[in-house]
């Protein structure tokens, strides 16, 4: 799908707009969903990415049935603990069934209705220093339990691009060291395009969070083997949207005075109404023995370059600490444009979108990435 064909507003005017923008499904997603038989559940729905996941899904069944909001028999159903208050109204008005359910409990997991289609993103990564024994729970016990209890689905499971660890980052370029230059050109530099790390290449994650995330693929990967189970494994990095990500984690610190540190001199990032896109058209691929994909965006993008162009969005003054380090986070995205086409938003929209929604002081979720963080803890 050619990017430029898609219509983007200039402005998200609230939460209620974003979400609708976040959850719009593209015509290929439609499409896709309309080969699949049967109903969806969606494990950890409670995440950053799972209620506009879940209603992307909900609306391109609708569409794929006719076109009409319920006109799809087909059940999407998010299962969480639900601890954020009001979650589950939100996710009961966009037509989304609810269950209140603790993962790691097996009754409460065998008591889940079976469905033919699965999105795992149940996982742990944020506190996962000092609460390690969960962390792998979580992250390495939970996929074994629920590729054997859905042996007979089809299931697209989250993973994460941590699994690579640091590899040689690009040369800056000069556009990336002056804001007299646009950054726009770094995203769309030959040179910078579709560096990374290749799902064919090995992992080399570091710290504990990593390595449980690499256990948890390989646990799929020996139950879905084993069983026949079709898997889909997503490696992410990152998605974003105005409520956070790595542009608001930048933003933020410039809004607050305080430095940007760029010791992680590069990164990848994607819109995530993409991200959701490319997640849900991944049922097409699971395949036992598991299929591998990155899904980012496809440039290797300058942190102090980001910094600089958020700072002139913003009218505040930029303050950079530390230097850019030989090496970075950076997973290759080829497979995923050679399947899915480019993403259809583009930089210049994230970096207004994000700005501008900082300015005028929308809500955000509190939830900072820690991309930054080179010794692998969070």
């Amino acid at each position: 799908m050619n990017p430029a064909a898609i219509s983007l507003p200039d402005s998200l005017r609230d939460v209620a707009h974003l979400e609708d923008v976040l959850s719009a499904p593209p015509a290929a997603v439609v499409e896709s969903i309309a080969r699949t038989t049967g109903d969806y559940l969606i494990l950890g729905v409670g995440g950053k990415m799972g209620p506009t996941l879940a209603r992307m899904l909900h609306r391109a069944l609708d569409a794929a049935a006719g076109g009409s909001a319920g006109g799809s028999s087909r059940r999407v159903i998010g299962v969480s603990r639900f601890r954020e208050g009001g979650l589950e109204a939100r996710l009961r008005s966009w037509g989304i069934e609810t269950i209140a359910c603790d993962l790691l409990v097996p009754v409460s997991l065998a008591r889940l209705p079976d469905a033919p289609n699965i999105v795992y993103m149940a996982g742990m990564k944020f506190g996962a220093t000092g609460n390690e024994p969960l962390t792998w729970a979580m992250n390495t016990y939970l996929p074994g339990m629920v590729t054997q209890r859905f042996r007979h689905s089809r299931i697209v499971a989250f993973s994460t691009g941590n699994v690579y660890g640091l590899i040689p980052a690009p040369p800056l370029p000069h556009s990336a060291l002056s804001t007299q230059d646009s950054a726009l050109p770094l995203a769309q530099d030959s040179g910078l395009l579709l560096r990374g790390s290749r799902e064919s290449d090995p992992p080399n994650p570091v710290g504990e969070y990593a390595m449980s995330c690499l256990g948890r693929e390989r646990i799929f990967q020996h139950f879905g083997t084993a069983l026949n189970v079709p898997i889909a494994l997503i490696r992410l990095n990152y998605a974003v949207e105005p409520r956070y990500g790595i542009l608001v984690d930048i933003a933020q610190r410039i809004l607050a005075g305080h430095p940007v540190d760029v010791s992680m001199g590069h990164v990848n990032l994607i819109w995530q109404g993409d991200a959701n896109a490319q997640t849900l058209r991944c049922f097409g691929h699971a395949a036992a023995p598991p299929f591998l994909i990155n899904v980012t965006g496809p440039e290797a993008l300058s942190v102090r370059a980001l910094a600089e162009q958020l700072a002139t969005l913003l009218d505040r003054p930029l303050r950079i600490s530390g230097t850019e380090a030989p090496t970075a986070l950076l997973s290759n995205a080829t497979r995923a444009r050679d399947l899915f086409g480019p993403p259809t938003v583009p930089l210049d929209h994230l970096l207004h979108w994000t700005a501008d929604w900082l300015r005028r002081d929308q809500p955000t979720l509190n939830k900072p990435t820690h991309f930054d963080s080179r010794d692998g803890k969070f």
